[in-house]
């Protein structure tokens, strides 16, 4: 089957989730980590997030969730959403829909005895198990790496914490804004003459996971060559310090502090947003001399690169407020089509600052199916509509194959797969352990 014919096949399964046909059945099984079985005690986003990638790409994610509660993300509704949800469906929110599709949910109790029997009966055959629990937690629950690489030795165990497992703020919690907060992120977020501002998605907890998703398909090599098993941990915190890159090398280096510099690049000028004729601010780059002479050219400013101020990035940086006082007034003058129109060809990076809704409105967004609908009875419409995988494989597809679980709602058909029979399953919730 041609890579074209294999995406068609992949999107009509997709958009008909129902089907029974033939040829719809491998697609639910597809993937380049099919075969993999994932236990994942995270909860918020940082632990959830890394497991969707896995999830994505085929592996069997079974997400386990306190009875009667579940992550708390489950409760964390915007303004006016509880209407976008069914009544009976229980504690579900689209913050969590969107960090665990192609995931089973398995409802235990932690702190009973019998469910920690059911940890290490899946433990037996799972291959990697995440927690992002206060570093000592896992061990005091008796699920640490300690005790299931005993059952498993195979076993790839990942822990994600707030600040890791050593140093004086080993057991202190951390949140994605704190540790921006204390990892300079916020420091150097924001505009100059404001105060530090928090970026708009939680992108410290989201590296964290895919950190980890790389890290855990090095230990899943590590093991194809060795047979062993690792424990793996990573934290909010060292995350951020090492997101700091060029900012912590100048600083390491030179002793120079990050400022904040709004949109603009601290190292490359002209490199920022401008607001156009229509209102739409314009987002642009000349990364180099050559491509700032070009936009030169672009915008009839021939003369700018022959400025002693602007012939260099060097002396552009130096010059920045000039620089950019000038583009101001200039792109200014025109709307924001008119200059995209100019733009267009030149080789230029350049884009209007979208809003949410066109940047899913966005040609490109489409041509890459990241919008994935899908049939689900618990939203109001019959229908949920989540973010599409943003890596593509030309052997092993990755897809969105299920929709986010209920609370609970595989919790029989795991146990089941490991002995369980249903009145075992019934005594178990009797007993509030599942």
């Amino acid at each position: 089957m041609s890579s074209r014919a294999r995406k068609d096949v992949v999107q009509s399964c997709l958009a008909n989730p129902a089907s029974s046909a033939e040829y719809c059945r491998p697609i639910y099984i597809v993937g380049p980590l099919k075969g993999i079985r994932v236990l994942d005690f995270g909860r918020i986003l940082a632990g959830p997030f890394c497991s969707q990638i896995l999830a994505d790409y085929g592996a069997d994610v079974v997400k386990v969730e306190q009875p009667g509660q579940g992550d708390e993300t489950g409760s964390w509704q915007g303004k006016g959403e509880s209407s976008a949800w069914k009544d009976d469906v229980g504690p579900m929110s689209f913050y969590f829909a969107a960090i665990n599709r192609n995931k089973r949910s398995l409802t235990l109790d932690l702190k009973k005895p019998e469910a920690l029997e059911i940890v290490k009966e899946l433990v037996k055959e799972t291959d990697i198990v995440i927690e992002n629990f206060v570093p000592g937690g896992a061990e005091k629950l008796r699920v640490g790496y300690g005790e299931l690489s005993k059952i498993n030795p195979r076993l790839i165990y990942a822990s994600i914490s707030g600040y890791g497992s050593e140093g004086p703020y080993a057991h202190r919690a951390g949140y994605d804004a704190i540790a921006a907060a204390e990892g300079g992120l916020m420091h150097i977020t924001g505009h100059p003459e404001g105060g530090p501002v928090r970026p708009g998605l939680g992108m410290t907890d989201m590296s964290t996971g895919l950190y980890m998703h790389g890290a855990i398909m090095a230990a899943l090599y590590h093991r194809e060559k060795s047979g062993r098993g690792q424990h793996i941990s990573a934290s909010l915190f060292e995350t951020q310090i090492s997101l700091l890159i060029n900012i912590g090398a100048n600083w390491l280096n030179m002793g120079r502090d990050g400022q904040r510099f709004g949109a603009a690049h601290p190292s490359i000028v002209p490199y920022n947003t401008w607001r156009c004729k229509d209102g739409v601010w314009l987002a642009l780059a000349a990364n180099n001399d050559r491509q700032f002479r070009t936009l030169c050219q672009r915008i009839d400013r021939k003369d700018l690169p022959r400025d002693e101020r602007f012939t260099t990035n060097a002396q552009r940086v130096e010059h920045r407020a000039d620089m950019d006082g000038i583009l101001d007034s200039i792109f200014a003058s025109k709307t924001s089509q008119e200059w995209t129109e100019v733009l267009n060809g030149s080789g230029l990076a350049h884009g209007p600052v979208n809003s949410i809704q066109k940047a899913f409105e966005h040609p490109q967004t489409a041509a890459r199916n990241m919008i994935q609908p899908m049939e689900w009875d618990a939203v109001s419409t019959g229908e949920w509509k989540g973010i599409g995988v943003p890596v593509k494989f030309s052997e092993t597809e990755g897809a969105v194959r299920k929709r986010p679980p209920t609370l609970s709602e595989h919790t029989k058909e795991v146990l089941a797969e490991v002995g369980y029979t249903a009145q075992d399953i019934e005594n178990l919730r009797g007993k509030g352990v599942v």
